[in-house]
């Protein structure tokens, strides 16, 4: 236990040549891990792991997993040799109550992690934990889960959630331009963000048409609610990437604490 209580983030980390590239959100990234206390560990929740029931990976040396298609070979070829922590992993599921999170031995990082790790913290010499999301949950459970780990920001523990507000591949275009609906959701998130005004966030179907197109697909979502889930009143927001690319992907990324 420690006096320090880290911050906590959720990062908007969309295309994974963001983890190649040299562009806004890469440098933002790397500027933003620059500016931290050097955490002892970290626990990514990453859209990318979804599961039934709640795991923890607990190897010792997670794999670098490469979960997508059609890029160049030079991204296929990264790797992100961060160390695991299987001490780490059980003091996690001491730490949570209100269910039973199972040990992982067989996931690793996926690109939800490590492409944003690459660029913030590119000597992979922190110990990375992933905790997945349960697909059969409610938003709620999400928010709720994430405010059980707000122990572990006082042990040394980065808790970063890397998903995308807005996330609606099937209507991406290839060209800077943002849609009206996205602009709106987004901006909206943002406001009750900073007027610590959750509710409206857990419960974003009540928002109708653009809140339908912007949680397409919920996985992207849910690793803002369990950042939100670890926030304590009066903790100070700062967002570091704010943009949409692609028409319908929300790329902001917001630091608490």
């Amino acid at each position: 236990m420690q006096n320090t209580r880290m911050p906590v983030m959720f990062v908007g980390h969309g295309n994974p040549m963001n983890a190649f590239e040299d562009n806004e959100f890469s440098q933002a990234w790397t500027q933003v891990g620059a500016s931290l206390l050097v955490p002892r560990a970290i626990l990514c929740i990453s859209a990318h792991w979804e599961t039934i029931g709640t795991e923890v990976t607990a190897m010792p040396q997670p794999k670098t997993i490469h979960d997508f298609y059609g890029f160049p070979p030079e991204l296929f070829a990264l790797q992100y040799p961060a160390p695991g922590s299987p001490e780490l992993a059980e003091d996690i599921r001491s730490t949570v109550k209100s269910i039973d999170i199972q040990p992982d031995q067989n996931w690793g990082l996926d690109h939800g992690t490590w492409s944003v790790l690459k660029r913030m913290f590119p000597q992979a010499n922190i110990p990375v934990l992933q905790l997945s999301l349960d697909r059969t949950q409610s938003a709620q459970f999400h928010y709720d889960l994430g405010q059980e780990l707000k122990p572990l920001r006082r042990q040394g523990v980065l808790i970063i959630g890397s998903g995308n507000i807005v996330h609606n591949l099937g209507l991406v275009v290839w060209k800077d331009i943002a849609f009206d609906w996205a602009q709106d959701y987004d901006a909206r998130v943002k406001d009750w963000i900073l007027q610590d005004d959750h509710e409206p966030i857990i419960h974003y179907e009540t928002y109708g048409r653009p809140a339908h197109l912007a949680v397409n697909s919920a996985e992207h979502y849910e690793p803002l609610l369990y950042v939100l889930g670890l926030k304590e009143p009066g903790e100070p927001v700062q967002f570091f990437t704010e943009k949409i690319w692609g028409g319908s992907v929300s790329m902001r990324s917001v630091l608490i604490g």
